[in-house]
This record gives C-alpha cells, structure tokens and sequence, in this order.
C-alpha cells in the first residue's frame, strides 16, 4: 500500500529533478514536427535518444512509407517504452503525440526556441503535448525510484498522428496488436479529468463550376459563387445545432467549422474549381453516419440549386466521440485524490470538445482518461495559436499527480 510518506517521496524526486524535465522538454520542443507536412520520424529518433539517457529503450514502430505518404503525410515512428515489474496487477498506458500544427503567424517567441519567460515555457507543443512526454516519462522515473512497484507495469506510447486523426499513430499500435494495456491515462490539463469527448467528421468538397475569360463571364459557370451558396446552407445548418445541447458536463452543443478553402486560377478567370474543407464535431449523443448523411444532404441539396455546379464529397477522417467504460473508475479516483492535495483544489471529471486519440483506445474496450500538464483551458494555453506557452508549476504538479496516481494503481 502506499503511504503518505511514499507520495512526498515521489514528490520530493520529481522536485529534484524538475530541471532536468524542463530541459527535456526543451529538447523535445526543439525539434519540429509540423503537420502537415509530417515528416515525424525525426522527433522521435530525438525523442528515443533522449530516453536511453534515463536507461529505457524506446522501440521504433516505423508505419511502412508508402501508408504515411498515402495518408498525406512524410513520416510516422511511434514509440512504445515498456517498464514491466512483475507478475499479477494492471499495464497503464501513458500517451502523448508529438505531431503538432504548424506555427502560423504572430509569435512574439521562437516557435521552437523552447524560451523561458516568467516561469512559462514557449514554443509549439510546450502544452499539446510535448509536455506529457515529460510529465509522463519523469512520473515513471519518480515510480521506480521511490515507490518501486513489484507487480503490473508501464508503457509511454508516444505517438505521431493525432493532427490527422490518430488511426496510424495508436489506432495502428493498436490495430498490429503491439499493445494492449489494461488502462491508459493519454496526454491532458492539469485542473480536469475528462473521461468523453467529441466525435469529428472531416470532409473535403470539391465545387465544380466551367472556367471562362472575366470579359464574358457569362460563357462560364462560377464555382466560387456555388461554394457561396453551399456555404451559407452550411452555415445556417449551424445556427440550428446550437438549439441541440448534450447531457455530458464540458460539452455543449455541435457545431461546424470550414477551416480551408482555395480554388480559382486568376484574377482574370472565372473559376471552375473551389475546395474547401469542414470540421464537423459531433456530441457524445449523436449518430456519426446520421450526421454525415446530413451534411452530405444540405452540401447535394445546396449545389442542386445552381445549374452547372457539381459537387464530390470525400469523408477525410470520422473519428467517434469517446464515452466512459466502467473500467476508468479508479483511474478518476486516483486523479481526483491527488490533484486535489497537489493543486490544492477540487478536479473534476468532465467531458471536452475536443477529441484525442483516446477513443482508439477506448473503442478496443481499454478504460482511459485524459490528464496532464497544462492550464484550465485550450485558450490559456494557446494551443493551435502564436505563442503556445506551458506554466512550468503546471508541468511539476501533473508530474507529482500522475506519479502518485500510479503507485496507487499499481500497489
């Protein structure tokens, strides 16, 4: 069993040796792994590197190139680190991806300069979810140390495909049957446990109109102004989800986002292409293959409306809203406990409307949740924005829960 005196040994390890967790981070934030483009094989080399420096040996699963590159992306090694201590007890899995979106503009910060401002680290990924590289490897390290577990086990899975929707990231660890945890906590916020979130369904729409010189506009069919059309059908259908709300805490209501669109070939041309893309999330409650067959139904009836506009309509990712299993009971328990004594502060369990890589791991019947180092919210931690940055206190308390929670689990 373990004992008030274990958890302020564990904390006082991870106290320790918080210096060194920050400049592993660092060296993780330092190498890009945009995605797009996705050439991710080169941050987890860093990353298994780095690791053997603390005496685990990370195995590379390299996803055969020619999946990735029909995927839309270069490059993909997951790594699995396993830290087995013995017979009987539970496997805990621990994951985080280091794929990330492109820094765009605004910084005011080197996106992957890793630089330390006023007890905040800056750089894409120093909250999603580089961090939990280091908030889940240092957590482990304190376990061994201090608590030293006879029974069950460990594994990191870090992994490289959560920004196109996970499927060859752990939907294919999984899917090869290189792993099959009993429990699995994946990368999150410090101040909640989330045990369900959203459903997405992303789709690409091609417009298709008949270029035609601008001088005489009226010997073409212009795609843009059918995307128009299109369009506002798609977003009055928006207004309408708001009047749909979900019983699940954290998660209101769907809703639609066009996050892409380019076509057209010049100023002076009628434009005969238009693309565009939409993010579609779907509440715990909804039926995905319902909703896709909605959209599909306003896009088809919309483009009806304009004489010579066709449409092609190509499903890029459905990925299902995560609902609780039974089975993730203790791991909220534990979370709850010791984020409480920790931060000092009740946390609790909510849904989110985000979705993350845990309903792969959900769907294969393994319980899981979402915890780790960060704010309250996506906004404060400008994920996705300029600027990302990670409260280091944040990274030391997730550290000192996640650490407490699995000698918990695993005594």
């Amino acid at each position: 069993m373990t004992t008030p005196k274990n958890y302020a040994a564990l904390d006082a390890w991870i106290d320790q040796h918080f210096d060194e967790e920050v400049r592993f981070l660092q060296a993780l934030v330092r190498v890009p792994t945009d995605t797009p483009p996705g050439n991710n094989a080169p941050h987890a080399e860093r990353t298994a590197e780095l690791l053997k420096d603390f005496g685990y040996e990370a195995e590379k699963h390299a996803v055969p190139a020619a999946d990735v590159l029909a995927y839309g992306m270069e490059s993909i090694t997951n790594l699995i680190v396993r830290r087995p201590y013995g017979n009987g007890g539970k496997t805990i899995a621990l994951n985080a991806h280091g794929d990330v979106v492109p820094p765009g503009e605004g910084w005011t910060h080197d996106p992957y300069g890793a630089e330390i401002v006023d007890g905040a680290m800056y750089g894409r990924a120093t909250a999603v979810s580089k961090s939990d590289f280091a908030s889940f490897t240092f957590a482990v390290r304190a376990l061994e140390a201090v608590a030293k577990p006879t029974r069950g086990g460990v594994e990191l899975h870090f992994t490289y495909d959560e920004e196109f929707g996970g499927e060859l990231g752990p939907g294919w660890l999984l899917q090869k049957g290189l792993t099959k945890p009993d429990l699995m906590i994946a990368a999150g916020f410090s101040y909640e446990v989330v045990t369900a979130h959203n459903g997405c369904l992303q789709m690409e729409v091609t417009v298709h109109g008949k270029m035609a010189h601008a001088a005489v506009p009226h010997t073409g069919v212009d795609a843009l102004q059918g995307a128009v059309h299109i369009l506002n059908a798609l977003y009055a259908q928006n207004d309408e989800y708001k009047k749909v709300t979900s019983n699940v805490a954290g998660i209101k209501h769907p809703y639609l986002n066009v996050g892409r669109i380019e076509g057209g070939t010049n100023t002076n041309v009628v434009p005969g292409k238009v693309m565009f893309k939409l993010d579609r999330r779907m509440i715990p409650e909804e039926n995905p293959v319902e909703v896709e067959a909605a959209i599909r139904r306003i896009i088809e009836q919309a483009a009806g409306g304009r004489d010579g506009i066709t449409v092609e309509i190509k499903r890029l990712l459905l990925a299902n809203a995560m609902t609780p299993l039974a089975g993730n009971q203790p791991l909220v328990d534990a979370i709850q406990k010791h984020a409480h004594t920790v931060i000092g502060e009740p946390v609790p369990a909510v849904g989110t409307p985000l979705y993350t890589d845990v309903r792969l791991y959900v769907e294969r019947g393994i319980p899981g949740v979402i915890y780790g180092a960060g704010p309250r919210t996506v906004l404060e931690s400008h994920a996705k924005r300029a600027d990302e940055r990670l409260q280091l206190e944040d990274l030391r308390r997730a550290t000192k829960v996640i650490a407490r929670s699995l000698s918990d689990l695993l005594a």
